[in-house]
């Protein structure tokens, strides 16, 4: 069986911030990363269209051979993530996966807390699903989960301006809001991969003491832990070192914003999906 590139998705351009942390760790495998900014945000969707959606996409990356895909997306991995594992792949190709970013997030979050106290910063869908406070009840029970949406994040970082004053407002506002629901937490999870751009406004109105965790290096670890234990799926990705993207979108309205999430140019392709 000819090896294959490894896929990453999301919804837009956040999932590269992603991806950037995953080739630092993983420089060795080829990746294929496909955005599909022409339907973005998936945070306001309800289960149904992001389900939807995402499966196009999945099986889009199965089209280009692509044997596993990671959906570098919250609101993915709230919403679809699951059926897709359990209704969707049995019948597609049981030997391919499709992992989130929840689980193993999840997994690790309660060792950066000393309080026991987590608050999650997400995207409507991802809070609406309760995942997160689910899975972490699983790892961690004695771990107390608050959660707060901040619809408006996603859309400052996209329309560039997550530098703007207008964005201090937004980031305050939810970030006041969550500290109210509990003033023990210790730790903030940025649970959407656009978050991180608003890194230094958030740091700028969260008190001191509280740790403020973006996913991107805990997702690389967390892959490189799932190939390390799945030689058989680590046997079918294929090595050379090779990235290639792709859009839904407008291929020049991606090549400029993913710089900023990707930390260097690049050039992407635009896909029509079926």
């Amino acid at each position: 069986m000819k090896k294959q590139p490894i896929g990453v998705f999301d919804s837009g351009y956040g999932g590269l911030s992603i991806l950037r942390e995953i080739t630092a760790a993983l420089p060795q495998y080829d990746y294929i990363y496909m955005g599909d900014n022409a339907r973005a945000p998936y945070g306001t969707r309800d289960f149904d269209t992001v389900y939807e959606y995402t499966l196009q996409c999945v099986k889009w990356f199965f089209s280009q051979g692509c044997q596993l895909v990671i959906l570098a997306c919250n609101t993915a991995s709230a919403k679809a993530l699951r059926t897709i594992q359990q209704h969707d792949l049995p019948e597609i190709d049981p030997s391919r996966r499709v992992l989130g970013v929840i689980r193993p997030t999840s997994e690790v979050i309660g060792n950066y807390s000393k309080s026991g106290h987590v608050g999650i910063m997400g995207t409507n869908g991802t809070v609406q699903s309760n995942s997160y406070v689910i899975e972490i009840e699983k790892f961690f029970p004695h771990i107390n989960v608050s959660q707060e949406a901040c619809p408006m994040w996603v859309s400052l970082v996209e329309n560039n301006e997550y530098q703007s004053p207008g964005a201090d407002y937004f980031v305050k506002k939810h970030i006041d809001h969550l500290l109210q629901k509990d003033a023990s937490i210790d730790t903030i999870l940025l649970a959407c991969t656009h978050y991180p751009l608003l890194m230094d406004k958030i740091k700028k109105y969260t008190p001191g003491g509280i740790s403020v965790i973006s996913q991107g290096h805990i997702i690389a670890a967390g892959l490189a832990d799932y190939l390390q234990r799945h030689p058989e799926i680590d046997d079918k990705c294929s090595k050379h070192g090779s990235r290639k993207f792709y859009t839904t979108g407008e291929p020049a309205d991606f090549n400029n914003h993913a710089s900023l999430f990707y930390g260097e140019d690049i050039t992407c392709e635009k896909i029509h999906l079926p």
